[in-house]
């Protein structure tokens, strides 16, 4: 049911940019051909995918970010997948610090910021000033990507201006290894993956999820939507589970991340 009803939402967000003005869409947002110049503030291995990816930042954005401030307009936020070099069964080698080794370049998703934009949008899918543009690894426009799909992932992280690798940008995100919770109602993530992927409870008792991943996840309940905040490495989230049922999740940043809560 809620995977029909993604549908159909996605389907609402196609026809109504397909209805805005030419002005608005990733056509605005040029390929950042010098984006290696620009500051690289994060690396994150995604099992998920099985993918090693950097995120630049234009300095200016950067700075302001580091001094408390705003983003100005102009600010270019790069994110470039590369495939993770593998072994012969599938499971992606390591360099010696645990991390992924980096292969092909698979394609480039940018977000920019410019006074006036997003002004085309209606206020439940606006980003603030925010366009969105995926390219080939040759820089070429990908006119097929899922463009709403973009604002609807950003568009719950408005309080810290629709980016969620703010953090890192800030360079405030914790870093070494976290030391998870063993207790029977605590759920830990590593490596893009809830564990254990399901649990039970009785009622009125609560789940605790801790992050041990580099990357930030965000907990969400399938039926409700209701999330817990972006969680970044080594930060909890506890919910109590009240009545009995089958509680589905997902994490809000990584849909192929799912769980289930029975309460019973």
């Amino acid at each position: 049911m809620r995977d029909r009803a993604f549908i159909v939402l996605m389907l609402t967000l196609s026809i109504v940019l397909a209805a805005l003005p030419s002005s608005a869409g990733p056509e605005k947002i040029a390929f950042p051909a010098n984006y290696q110049n620009h500051v690289l503030y994060a690396t994150v291995d995604r099992y998920d995918n099985k993918q090693y990816r950097e995120l630049y930042g234009t300095p200016e954005a950067v700075k302001a970010v580091r001094e408390g401030k705003p983003m100005p307009s102009g600010s270019v936020l790069t994110l470039v997948q590369y495939k993770a070099q593998v072994d012969a069964a599938g499971t992606p080698l390591k360099d010696a610090n645990g991390r992924f080794l980096k292969g092909d370049i698979v394609g480039v998703t940018v977000m920019e910021k410019r006074t006036g934009w997003g002004t085309e949008y209606p206020i439940d899918l606006r980003n603030g000033e925010w366009e969105y543009a995926a390219f080939s690894a040759d820089g070429k426009l990908n006119d097929k990507a899922n463009y709403p799909g973009c604002f609807q992932c950003h568009k719950p992280h408005e309080k810290q201006d629709f980016v969620i690798s703010l953090a890192r940008l800030a360079g405030k995100a914790p870093g070494g290894p976290v030391a998870m919770k063993t207790s029977p109602n605590d759920v830990g993530i590593a490596g893009f993956v809830f564990g254990p992927a399901k649990l039970t409870i009785g009622p009125g008792q609560s789940v605790t999820w801790t992050n041990g991943d580099d990357s930030p996840h965000q907990v969400t309940l399938a039926k409700s939507q209701e999330r817990s905040a972006v969680l970044l490495k080594g930060q909890s989230h506890t919910q109590a589970f009240a009545a009995p049922g089958v509680y589905e999740y997902m994490c809000g940043l990584h849909p192929n991340m799912k769980g289930a809560i029975e309460v019973k």
